[in-house]
């Protein structure tokens, strides 16, 4: 294999090299590359290069546009990393919001000012009422920047332009998408669903954090009457009419969550109402298998509920009540708001969360720390005051 290297500016090279004769057209095929840096660095990526293409990993991109990158993405790299609920959403971003826009420009000319037009455009404001929540654009970014990201590491990519934006150049969560109860209409909610099939799974919702798909996949089993825990391990997806289990997003996602007594005490109950049906149908055993919020047809709970059908039940029921409007996912939010309040430390409340990490927390819930400073010279002025002989 042959490699030749062009200085085009200062610190800036033309790379080109040998890919070796194509396999249909017999003619010889030759890949170029921009490089920045140092002449010796350069001498070290050339060599990289052509030590890839001598082993066949490289194919030649020249008019590799970021669609094609993108569905090498989606339909061969990550086919088994992402679960098919997301593969299935990040397949509707790039046909819908992606490839209108940048689906046809060459990767090799794709630059961070491209990214950040797509950007601009895509997200909602005054002047474009009826454009994505900036949390979508965000899953926009990540998605460009994931699959760009691979393709510079298997030599496919140059260079990733998604990771040249700096942090003010990429989309921004509004925290006004953080939605939550307020005390009052968490007591009106409450009390208007007592009695229903939903009041326990939005008891749960609230006392625990836990996501939709997660409390539908509990199982009694799950849940220790003894200790007063519950655990998440798995999580019900639905993808094109399917529901299916699939296994929390993470490791810090399967988790034990202790629970509130008034939550527990609901729970034995609708437990002892589960071993009263077993028995009335004259089943054996305690059914510990069995899902706690299962869906309906029947009986004895193995039948998977949709969390879209929970989300439908809850909108249908929140539209009775005199409460703000808001998701399934606010009771999320609610809770986590509850612990803050409460003074919980951000590393508790990450773990209550099943949040990856404390960052992930702090990036959706930073702004509800506004008065820890006030709450941290309390506690200093209290040590102090005691050390000092004072009151």
């Amino acid at each position: 294999m042959k490699g030749h290297m062009r200085q085009r500016g200062a610190e800036s090279w033309e790379l080109k090299f040998d890919l070796g004769r194509d396999p249909t057209t017999g003619k010889r095929r030759t890949e170029y590359r921009s490089f920045r840096g140092t002449k010796r660095e350069a001498q070290r990526e050339l060599s990289r290069l052509l030590s890839q293409a001598g082993a066949g990993e490289i194919v030649k991109t020249r008019k590799l546009t970021l669609g094609a990158l993108l569905d090498k993405w989606l339909h061969e790299w990550a086919l088994d990393t992402l679960a098919a609920k997301t593969r299935e959403r990040h397949s509707e971003l790039v046909e819908k919001h992606i490839r209108p826009h940048l689906g046809s420009v060459e990767v090799a000319k794709l630059t961070p000012a491209d990214l950040r037009t797509l950007y601009g455009r895509l997200v909602r404001r005054d002047d474009n009422p009826t454009g994505l929540a900036p949390r979508t654009v965000l899953h926009v970014h990540r998605l460009i920047h994931r699959a760009l990201k691979l393709g510079a590491k298997f030599g496919i990519v140059a260079k990733n332009p998604a990771a040249s934006l700096d942090r003010s150049d990429r989309p921004k969560l509004d925290q006004r998408e953080i939605e939550i109860l307020s005390p009052e209409d968490r007591k009106t909610v409450l009390d208007g669903l007592r009695g229903s099939a939903l009041f326990l799974p939005v008891l749960v919702a609230i006392s625990t954090g836990a996501r939709r798909g997660e409390i539908l996949a509990l199982r009694w089993v799950d849940i220790d009457f003894d200790a007063g825990t519950l655990r998440i391990a798995r999580a019900v997806e639905a993808t094109k009419g399917r529901l299916a289990l699939k296994d929390t997003k993470t490791k810090h996602g399967r988790r034990v969550i202790r629970l509130p007594a008034v939550t527990l005490a609901a729970l034995r109950a609708a437990h002892a109402e589960h071993l009263e049906r077993r028995l009335a149908l004259g089943l054996g055993g305690r059914g510990d298998d069995a899902f706690v919020f299962p869906g309906p047809g029947e009986p004895i709970g193995y039948v998977l509920r949709s969390p879209g059908g929970l989300t439908k039940d809850w909108s249908r029921r929140l539209a009775s009540l005199p409460v703000a409007k808001v998701t399934f996912h606010a009771l999320r939010h609610t809770h986590a708001s509850e612990l803050i309040a409460g003074g919980v430390d951000i590393v508790a409340v990450s773990r209550r969360l099943g949040h990856s990490s404390p960052t992930v927390t702090l990036g959706v819930y930073g702004h509800l720390f506004g008065d820890a400073d006030e709450r941290a010279v309390a506690v200093v002025d209290r040590a102090l005051n005691a050390a000092l002989g004072g009151t």
